[in-house]
């Protein structure tokens, strides 16, 4: 019999559905707690209660909480390591391997919020028609939470395990992309990959479902779990990748309205307040409910980007404005390490940017920032640029504004550029800038397929282990022990060739 497993999580209960995904089939959940599986979602209660175990799934460091989150920043030309402890570099240096733990686990938990979700959506489908009214309510709206975070690992899961689903307009949407779950998957069930167009089909609606439900019933209003401004800056996000910039535009206006949001913090002390604490970013969406009392010690993006020696490379360092308030959250340690990195030179620590000042003074307890306001006017500045429909400058300038403001030096339009090819380059710099460490760089590079350089080494000065290359075609492996497995999931061909050298 399948069961519940039910863990304590706080002072709340959390119904934590565990599923082995690397081991002996796809998607063998196990469901724990003595309570039987087919009555184990029969109540609202229950059906929230999954949804908070959901949640933690979602949060947890071998997915949301980090893997997920860091990987496109640490593989890209963003980011520098300096070479003192090993987490993530083969991600770094691009000698990963089918066996890359941080892609078994992004895998592996993905599917946890994929097949969980699954799971909710079904139960609260069973439940509504009879429900009472408070409780048809309150199932409505945890669908339609289950529905964006199914949409959220999917996006995720779909950008690391398939190709780019378009490329400078080139379309590879057929391209094998992950296991679409529209209904749970049962232990042993023989499976396949669909295509990567199908994987956004499934996103899309999943999306569309999300905010129905709550335009419906409301959201909870909540910066730790899913509602209508959340989602709108997933679709965003989602139909930015599909190069649907017409709607990409859109739905980033509509998610800035739905927040109330139409201008961001200029000030140092200011931007360095919103990064003070788990709930202290009022630009932001979406975050992850990590805290003193619930984080990820050492395996937390903090101690990533602190002693786990991450930090900005010297290019984007060089892109930052001498009076950027950005790096206002900036700093190395004043004493260099002695340790000697693989390269020849010592280097001193970064300490940790976005997730350097809790008001704690423990960066292990600085949350993740999932969506956010400085995104949505970054995704209207590039879409109206490129819209098929007809091009806008002056509409992309006044939204590339908003944000190239923290720049003190850029106060007006006129101080940004004017033709188009050169705004086009100045978006991507200020996606550089603005996005660093909420992990969008490698998947950028790959769709603007523009040649850059990466392994960054010799720091202060640019220099690259890899040159002048470009990223459209760049296809990372399924875990080896997925595929396996035995049960449908195949391999990427061919991603090996696609590494950089």
């Amino acid at each position: 019999m399948k069961n519940i497993f039910a863990k304590a999580l706080g002072v709340a209960a959390v119904a934590a559905m565990t599923m082995t995904s690397c081991g002996d089939s796809f998607l063998d959940t196990d469901i724990y707690d003595a309570v039987d599986m087919e009555g184990a979602l029969d109540n609202a209660n229950r059906v929230e209660l999954a949804l908070n175990g959901t949640y933690y799934r979602f949060s947890q460091y071998y997915f949301a909480g980090n893997y997920a989150t860091v990987t496109p920043d640490i593989a890209s030309d963003i980011t520098y390591w300096n070479g003192s402890n090993s987490h993530q570099n083969a991600m770094y240096q691009f000698n990963y391997l089918d066996t890359e733990y941080s892609m078994l686990y992004i895998w592996a938990y993905g599917y946890k919020v994929v097949d969980n979700s699954a799971r909710i959506i079904q139960a609260c489908d069973e439940q509504i028609p009879s429900a009472s009214e408070v409780d048809k309510a309150t199932l409505i709206r945890a669908k339609a939470e289950a529905h964006a975070l199914r949409a959220y690992a999917m996006s995720v899961m779909t950008n690391v395990f398939g190709h780019q689903v378009k490329v400078n307009g080139q379309d590879y949407s057929s391209t094998p992309g992950v296991v679409v779950v529209d209904t749970p998957v049962e232990p042993g069930t023989t499976v396949s990959r669909s295509t990567v167009g199908d994987c956004y089909a499934q996103i899309l609606s999943d999306l569309d479902k999300a905010l129905a439900g709550f335009n419906e019933v409301g959201d909870r209003r909540s910066l730790f779990a899913f509602g209508k401004a959340s989602t709108l800056g997933l679709m965003a996000r989602v139909k930015l990748m599909l190069e649907d910039f017409d709607g990409a535009a859109q739905a980033a206006a509509d998610a800035l309205a739905a927040k109330g949001i139409s201008t961001l913090t200029y000030d140092p002390e200011a931007y360095e307040a919103l990064y003070a604490g788990n709930n202290t970013n009022t630009e932001s969406f979406l975050a992850l409910a990590l805290d003193e009392k619930t984080n990820w010690s050492a395996n937390s993006c903090g101690t990533l980007f602190t002693s786990y020696c991450y930090g900005p490379s010297p290019y984007l360092v060089g892109l930052m404005g001498e009076n950027d308030i950005r790096t206002a959250i900036w700093y190395w340690t004043d004493q260099k390490r002695s340790q000697i990195v693989p390269y020849g030179d010592a280097v001193p620590w970064f300490g940790g940017g976005k997730f350097g000042v809790p008001a704690s003074g423990n960066c292990a307890e600085a949350t993740n920032y999932l969506i956010n306001a400085p995104e949505m006017f970054l995704i209207e500045a590039e879409a109206k640029l490129r819209s098929a429909s007809g091009k806008d400058l002056d509409g992309a300038r006044r939204a590339l504004l908003v944000v190239a403001k923290r720049n003190l030096d850029i106060t007006s339009t006129a101080d940004l550029p004017s033709d188009e090819a050169a705004l086009m380059s100045f978006i991507r710099d200020e996606r550089a800038r603005e996005l660093f460490q909420e992990g969008h760089r490698l998947w950028d590079l790959r769709r603007w397929n523009v040649t850059t350089g990466l392994t960054a080494y010799q720091a202060p000065t640019v220099k690259w282990r890899i040159n002048n290359v470009t990223l459209g075609d760049l296809v990372l492996p399924i875990p080896v022990d997925e595929v396996n497995a035995g049960f449908g999931v195949a391999q990427n061909e061919g991603w090996e060739a696609t590494r950089p050298q």
